[in-house]
């Protein structure tokens, strides 16, 4: 099968594309910062994304076939965009197949579906730092993937432990947040899916449901059996957030390329 570097093997979603590479048959070479990787059959090494000699040393050591870029810090530009250059960077320099995770954060929020070529239209931070991220690999590798997706749910989902501490009174959900949630699962199995497709620019990787993050709130308390009376929630525009609110991916050509189903949040949550 080859060598895969996961660039973020500690994260989420990262530990994922590790866990179903390393049982797909592939060599795993993940990278972490500060949490240890915790898959078993993955050869982890230390890495900090925002070090560019670092990064080059690394890939050129390993030399991977592919490497699956999952890095981010939500407040910190240097990770989340100069670290998503230097990673194509390096991977371009060796050949390396690249699929750079990307988020639907970098849209402004409308009331109809973005399509998978949309350009971004940043209206925060975070959002303003992905789209420098897509900006900078298509510059440096054309032919690279960039995965745009949406909320990641799934068991140890950072989103799903927010309807939880909601349900619990800790924490708001607003009713206005609409997004695309998809399976962590789902969306490790369709970003090693993509390693040797010919896909190159953007895809919209999510699922097929639209909900806001009062009415998961609500799908978390039904699968638990909990009662959300006393979940709290509010509206984004009240609330002062900063985080655009109608953000709709279209997946209908990932849907037609992929052989993985990407599941609604509805059927995952019902099970």
């Amino acid at each position: 099968m080859g060598t895969v570097l996961v660039v973020g093997a500690s994260g989420f979603l990262g530990a994922e594309v590790c866990r179903q590479a390393v049982g797909g048959g592939w060599r795993v070479v993940g990278t972490y910062h500060s949490a240890a990787v915790a898959v078993p059959g993955v050869e982890a090494r230390g890495l900090d994304v925002t070090d560019r000699a670092a990064v080059r040393a690394l890939v050129t050591r390993v030399r991977p076939d592919a490497v699956i870029g999952t890095p981010y810090r939500y407040a910190d530009w240097a990770v989340t965009a100069d670290g998503a250059a230097h990673v194509a960077y390096a991977a371009a320099e060796v050949g390396a197949r690249l699929v750079h995770l990307s988020s639907d954060a970098l849209h402004a929020g409308r009331d109809t579906p973005y399509l998978d070529d949309e350009p971004p239209t940043p209206v925060f931070p975070y959002g303003a730092a992905k789209a420098a991220a897509e900006t900078a690999v298509r510059a440096i590798d054309p032919a690279a993937v960039l995965v745009r997706t949406s909320l990641i749910v799934g068991e140890g989902s950072k989103q799903i432990q927010l309807c939880r501490d909601a349900l619990a009174g800790r924490a708001t959900l607003f009713t206005d947040e609409l997004r695309c949630p998809v399976d962590v699962t789902d969306l490790a199995a369709a970003v090693l899916e993509l390693v040797p497709a010919d896909y190159a620019g953007p895809l919209n990787v999510a699922g097929p449901d639209t909900v806001s993050r009062a009415e998961l709130g609500l799908l978390v308390a039904r699968r638990e059996g909990v009662d959300p009376a006393g979940m709290r929630t509010s509206t984004g525009t009240a609330a002062g957030a900063s985080r655009p609110t109608e953000v709709r991916l279209d997946s209908r050509r990932a849907a037609g390329l992929l052989r993985t189903r990407l599941r609604g949040v509805r059927e995952l949550l019902a099970r």
